[in-house]
């Protein structure tokens, strides 16, 4: 079915509670496994559903946050989705206690109970108001970043518009265009300031009302952290500032020195990698999606079958336009088995990289589209990541398809980013459990420890200038993930550290690289991430060696790669 054709209709919020508290009432009267898994399979059934019309809600509203109707039936389902969440507890306590439970882990292994155990930590009825106050500030957020209107060059732009400008290879325009960025952050950062601040403390209530001292457990646990903890956290970000920010430094100095620049740089400047330009695709966004479909076509019959499902299906929303959520993602339709994408193509390197990414993503979730429970479709976050990231590397031999001339700029910016973004996503992380460790800081005190946090693992940015907002040190604002999804960010950067040795093994063995990818691919979420990594013969970031090799081996590669005639 085409995503248009797909029909949402706002469900019966009490026969919602009424059919989720019938359900669990069933399972624990049931008097053998097979009625007990019948009832489970018609609660899978019931879930699939409800995550079908939220998503179905979230992304039109995405694609439209002007449209009333579905801004009301968010608003529905940020009030309704922390009531429900009580009814899933009661569900989630009955299977634990289930004297089935091991004809249930016998058919669909233990991985559901111990993450269940997990989610009970993570909620009581009496952080309802909380949660529903959560959901307001975090729509707030993304409304006011969707709302974005800003001058420039006699016209008027949103955030996702402005990226272009922002990597001009014309120092004046460029320089102009993150002013005009920051001028309009700077005008909004009351509100965001506020809102961040809400939130800061909003959720270290939770977490004290919880048990906690404070909101870092509680954030782990809301993360679906099953295999490793905060103390693993610390050492690789240990590792990133020993092995990896000095590396990423090399890679900014040698930019300077392309571009005649003063080291370090600022923003503007750090955001222009070659004096030519940055690598563009060619093309427009239908020759970029033409593309993917050659790429997707030609690295697999799985991948082809994908990709041309996603295209006959409206599964793709991908240009910028006025009153759209700023960002990508991508998501699942549950009842109709489909991932979705959402992006904003903006004619930079990062449209390709959404083709291949977001729809890393996609496949992973098309691979496990029938899996039982649905919980296993998608895999932890940290784990999803590895499904994009590595996705990215693998359309290497495509690349000239996609960006013809500049092919080898994209080649060497593509793997000279990654590196670079380790430690900036490590800084993410660090951050925010500063912030989460000391909630009292005001406004202030939360932009000074970034900004000295930001010279340990970014030394490459001069913080100073007359760009406002970025030179403040205060670009974490516009990290949507530090509002929306707490502690989510170093995921990316424990998947690019996996990313990467998919590289490094696809610069031996292309073959091979492919059938690692799928075999980690094929086991969705029916595995911890540190399972996933090891049953596909794949190293764990969390072992200093991982990111100490990773870091040789595209030093090595960095080193000898031509960049003859490109200025």
């Amino acid at each position: 079915m085409k995503f248009s054709e797909m029909p949402y209709e706002r469900p019966d919020l009490e026969g919602l509670k009424q059919t989720l508290a019938g359900l669990t009432q069933r399972l624990k009267a049931a008097t053998s496994y097979d009625e007990a898994k019948a009832v489970f399979l018609e609660k899978e059934e019931t879930e699939r559903h409800i995550d079908t019309l939220t998503t179905l809600a979230s992304i039109r509203n995405s694609i439209d946050t002007r449209d009333e109707f579905y801004d009301g039936e968010m608003n529905f389902w940020n009030a309704a989705l922390p009531e429900l969440e009580a009814y899933g507890q009661d569900w989630k306590l009955a299977m634990l206690e289930s004297p089935y439970r091991k004809d249930f882990e016998g058919e669909y292994g233990n991985l559901m109970f111990l993450n269940t155990e997990i989610a009970l930590k993570t909620f009581s009825p009496e952080i309802v108001p909380q949660l529903q106050k959560e959901n307001d500030l975090t729509l707030a957020y993304s409304k006011l970043l969707a709302s974005a209107q800003i001058p420039f060059e006699g016209k008027t732009c949103t955030l996702a518009q402005m990226g272009p400008f922002q990597s001009d290879a014309d120092d004046q325009r460029r320089l102009a265009a993150w002013k005009a960025v920051g001028t309009w952050y700077k005008e909004h950062q009351a509100d965001l300031d506020r809102i961040y601040d809400e939130l800061t403390h909003l959720r270290d209530e939770m977490g004290r009302k919880l048990g906690y001292d404070g909101y870092t457990q509680l954030g782990y646990y809301r993360m679906g952290r099953n295999c490793y903890t905060k103390d693993d956290v610390e050492r690789f970000r240990a590792a990133v500032r020993q092995y990896l920010v000095p590396l990423a430094d090399r890679v900014y100095r040698e930019q300077a020195r392309r571009l005649g620049k003063e080291y370090p740089m600022n923003y503007a400047d750090n955001a222009l990698m070659f004096r030519s330009g940055n690598p563009r695709p060619q093309g427009t966004a239908d020759d970029i999606l033409a593309q993917g479909k050659k790429f997707y076509d030609e690295l697999s019959p799985e991948t082809s079958e994908f990709f041309r499902t996603m295209l006959d299906n409206e599964l793709l929303d991908v240009l910028a336009t006025e009153g759209k959520a700023g960002g990508g993602y991508c998501t699942g339709i549950m009842d109709y088995k489909v991932p979705f994408i959402f992006a904003n193509f903006n004619g930079t390197q990062g449209d390709v990289e959404v083709v291949t990414h977001e729809a890393g993503h996609a496949f992973a979730c098309w691979m496990n589209r029938d899996r039982i429970p649905g919980s296993y479709v998608w895999p932890g976050m940290e784990a999803c990541e590895v499904h994009s990231m590595s996705m990215e590397f693998m359309a290497w031999p495509w690349a000239e398809g996609f960006f013809g001339p500049d092919t080898r700029k994209f080649l060497y910016s593509h793997l000279a980013g990654a590196l670079t973004f380790i430690p900036y996503g490590t800084l993410v992380d660090h951050f925010q459990h500063e912030v989460y460790a000391n909630p009292d800081m005001t406004p202030a005190q939360r932009h000074a420890v970034w900004k000295e946090l930001q010279q340990q693992y970014m030394p490459w940015v001069r913080l100073d200038g007359d760009i406002p907002f970025f030179a403040d040190g205060e670009a974490w604002q516009r990290q949507s993930h530090i509002y929306e999804a707490p502690f989510y960010y170093i995921d990316y950067c424990l998947a690019q550290t996996v990313a990467l040795e998919f590289w490094a093994l696809l610069q031996k063995d292309k073959k091979a690289a492919w059938e690692k990818y799928m075999a980690y691919t094929r086991q969705g979420g029916s595995r911890t991430f540190t399972d996933l990594l090891k049953n596909a013969g794949l190293d764990t970031p969390f072992d200093e060696k991982c990111l100490r090799e990773v870091c040789e081996t595209a030093e090595a590669w960095l080193d000898g790669f031509d960049l003859t005639g490109i200025a």
